[in-house]
C-alpha cells in the first residue's frame, strides 16, 4: 500500500535544511521507492498555500494548482509499495477543513492511502524570538515588545498572534492535522524533537526525522542542505530599519531577492553577530508554563517520539538584551556589512553584463543603423510638416 507522510511543521525546527536534503537527493530516494514531488524547491510551499488559499506577495497567482499536482502523484502510486513524501512547515496552520480536503485529495475510488503526519518541534522558549525574526525577514517593522504583547493576547485578536498560535501550538496543530484523533490513529503521528545543547545539530536533527520517516537505512548527501539561521540583536535592528527605508519602493520578488536573501541569509547570518536574542524575564515563565502543559499533552496522547519530549523544555541561558533599543555601534557594524555585500554585488553584476555585452563591430552596427533610421525620419517628419494633413494622412 502506498504511504503518504506529510510533514506539517512546525517552522524554524529546521525544516529548510530537512528539504533541501529531501530536495537534493530525489533521484536517490526513488531508487528506493521514496518520492518527494519537487520540481523547483519550493514546490511544496506553493503546494501549502494552493490547500489554504493564502495571499503571499502575489506568490498565490503561482501557487494555483500546486497542491493538485502534488495529490496526483499520490494516486498515480496507488496500491504501490512506495512512499510519497510532503513537506513545508506553513502546513502547520492548515484548518481541519484544509486538512479533510488535503485527506480526500490523496483517495482513489474512495479508499486513501497510509497516511501518518510529522511533526518537527522545538521548545517555546527559542521559538518566540525566532518566529519575531521571520516575521522581520518578511519585511515587517513590528518591535520585539509589540510582538511580545500580540502573543500574550488571550483573545488573540492581531494577525501576528492568531498566525503565531496556528503555526506552534503543538497540540493543537496535531488535533487538526488528525481531525480531532478521527482521521489516523496515534500511531501514525510523529512528533520530532529537535535537540538541544550538547549532541543536538542538523545530524542528530536529521537521525531523528529519517527514523519518523521509516527511512533510516538510506545514506544521503546531507552537504547540500541550505541554512536558514538566525540573526543577532544587531542585525534584526539593522534590517527592521531597512524594512522601514524600503517600504512601498521594492516589489517582493526584489524584496526576498536582495534583503532576505542577500542581506539576511547569505550576509548577517554568516558573521560573527551580536547577542542573541531571548526572552525578556516577566515572559519566561509563562512560556515554561507552555512547554510543561505541552509535553504532558503530548506524551498523554501516545504520539510516537523521535527523540526526547523533554527538549521542548527551554532553557534560560540567554541574558536579555532588548532588541527595540538596538546599540547604534553594533547596528552600525553590521550596516558597513551589509553595504560592503551589496557594492560587491553590484560589482558582480557589471561584470556579468560585461560578459555577455554585445560585441563592438554588431553594436557599431547597430549604431550606423539607428543613425540612417533617424535621418530618414527626421526629412519624412520635415516633408509631412510641409505637405501638412494631407501628408499625414498618406503616411
Amino acid at each position: 500500500m502506498t504511504k503518504v507522510v506529510v510533514h506539517v511543521g512546525t517552522p524554524k525546527t529546521g525544516t529548510t535544511f530537512l528539504q533541501s536534503v529531501l530536495f537534493e537527493n530525489r533521484a536517490r530516494l526513488q531508487e528506493h521507492g521514496v518520492v518527494y514531488p519537487a520540481e523547483r524547491f519550493d514546490s511544496h510551499f506553493l503546494a501549502a498555500l494552493d490547500l489554504m488559499r493564502l495571499n503571499w506577495g502575489g506568490l498565490e497567482d503561482e501557487a494555483v494548482g500546486a497542491w493538485d499536482d502534488v495529490a496526483r502523484v499520490v494516486r498515480r502510486r496507488a496500491g504501490r509499495d512506495e512512499t510519497v513524501v510532503i513537506s513545508h512547515e506553513i502546513l502547520a496552520r492548515a484548518s481541519r477543513s484544509h486538512v479533510a480536503r488535503a485527506l480526500e485529495s490523496f483517495a482513489v475510488d474512495g479508499v486513501e492511502p497510509e497516511v501518518h503526519v510529522v511533526l518537527t518541534a522545538r521548545d517555546l522558549t527559542r521559538q518566540v524570538p525566532a518566529e519575531w525574526q521571520e516575521n522581520v525577514k518578511h519585511r515587517r517593522t513590528l518591535g520585539y515588545e509589540a510582538f511580545l504583547g500580540q502573543i500574550r493576547d488571550p483573545r488573540r485578536r492581531g494577525g501576528i498572534g492568531r498566525w503565531f498560535w496556528s503555526v506552534q501550538e503543538l497540540p493543537d496543530i496535531l488535533d487538526r492535522w488528525t481531525l480531532g484523533g478521527q482521521a489516523m490513529p496515534p500511531e501514525r503521528v510523529h512528533v520530532v524533537t529537535v535537540p538541544r545543547g550538547r549532541g543536538g545539530g542538523p545530524l542528530a536533527l536529521w537521525g531523528r526525522y529519517v527514523e519518523a520517516l521509516g527511512l533510516s537505512e538510506l545514506d544521503l548527501n546531507l552537504d547540500v542542505a541550505r541554512p536558514n539561521p538566525s540573526l543577532g540583536v544587531a542585525e534584526t535592528a539593522l534590517l527592521r530599519r531597512i524594512n522601514t527605508a524600503v517600504e512601498g519602493r521594492l516589489a517582493p520578488p526584489r524584496y526576498r531577492h536582495y534583503v532576505r536573501e542577500l542581506l539576511a541569509h547569505q550576509t548577517l547570518a554568516r558573521v560573527p553577530s551580536s547577542a542573541r536574542i531571548g526572552l525578556p524575564d516577566d515572559l519566561a515563565a509563562w512560556v515554561h508554563e507552555h512547554e510543561e502543559a505541552w509535553i504532558a499533552e503530548l506524551d498523554a496522547r501516545g504520539y510516537r517520539v523521535h527523540g526526547d519530549l523533554a527538549d521542548l523544555r527551554g532553557s534560560d541561558a540567554l541574558p536579555w538584551v532588548d532588541p527595540d533599543t538596538g546599540r547604534d555601534a553594533e547596528v552600525a557594524d553590521a550596516a558597513v556589512v551589509a553595504i560592503t555585500a551589496l557594492i560587491e554585488e553590484c560589482v558582480r553584476l557589471e561584470d556579468e553584463l560585461a560578459a555577455h555585452a554585445v560585441p563592438p563591430p554588431v553594436a557599431e552596427d547597430a549604431r550606423r543603423v539607428a543613425r540612417r533610421v533617424g535621418s530618414a525620419l527626421k526629412w519624412r517628419l520635415k516633408a509631412l510638416r510641409e505637405e501638412g494633413l494631407d501628408g499625414v494622412r498618406r503616411w
